[in-house]
């Protein structure tokens, strides 16, 4: 009997502290031939990972019902405790971007994958989009804290390695990053003064090194953001890419 009581007192307390660890996560993907397999690899990271933990996620899939629309958006910010974002030039609603801003400017964390990077950026020489949509020219520089420049290499495998002075960062922890290959076009990126990379990605023969991970503080209520580029579906079954992930949601989330 004290045995079963023991057992039993310590599987509440298993499930007390799952439920303090839980969180409402918002994901926000879109299916794109260019936005490398994001949904199927956020729904499975989603399920693999996130919930296994106790975490409530909602996976907001754009282009539904319509082109660059994210249904549900707005009101599943309201509650949510962390975003990810890992969508490709797509321009919501101005009532949809609007509440990803107030999102931000409260206070509340982003994670941001691979293409995040110009998610509601046009390209320079493509047409404006339509007038009832929005766009975020600035994004990437001032909520991520690295401006996307193009890329350095396209479609050669780099290697990993972590910057000096990261090495003691708790989003490591556990992380070997020499065994991380990043598989798909190493991004060119010019990083804001405040930026704190952790990572950078080197492909063979074509210096120079990239900043490939990195988290800084955004808005006067210091929201944390965590970018990586890694991201390609070759990435994203990597155990270190993985472990780097679930990290960067915890500090994001501040446990």
């Amino acid at each position: 009997m004290k045995r079963l009581l023991l057992t039993l007192t310590l599987l509440a307390d298993l499930i007390s502290a799952v439920a303090a660890q839980a969180a409402p996560i918002v994901i926000m993907t879109v299916e794109d031939p260019s936005n490398y397999d994001a949904v199927n690899s956020m729904r499975g990271f989603a399920e693999k990972e996130l919930r296994s933990l106790g975490h409530r996620v909602t996976l907001i899939e754009g282009d539904k019902p319509a082109p660059n629309h994210f249904a549900g958006l707005i009101e599943a910010l309201k509650d949510a405790d962390l975003l990810v974002l890992f969508s490709r030039r797509h321009f919501p609603p101005k009532a949809q971007l609007d509440a990803v801003r107030a999102y931000l400017d409260a206070g509340k964390p982003m994670l941001g994958i691979r293409t995040a990077n110009h998610a509601f950026i046009p390209k320079p020489k493509d047409p404006a989009p339509d007038a009832s949509l929005a766009t975020w020219p600035e994004f990437d520089a001032e909520v991520l804290g690295g401006k996307n420049d193009g890329y350095e290499t396209k479609g050669i495998p780099y290697s990993v390695s972590v910057i000096a002075g990261a090495a003691d960062s708790p989003l490591l922890t556990g992380v070997n990053a020499e065994k991380i290959i990043g598989h798909n076009s190493l991004y060119k990126v010019i990083l804001t003064g405040d930026a704190k990379p952790l990572l950078r990605g080197a492909a063979q023969d074509h210096p120079p090194a990239q900043p490939i991970a990195w988290t800084r503080l955004y808005g006067p209520k210091k929201a944390r953001i965590f970018y990586t580029s890694l991201g390609a579906p070759d990435d994203m079954p990597e155990p270190e890419v993985r472990r780097l992930l679930l990290n960067a949601v915890a500090w994001a989330l501040g446990k």
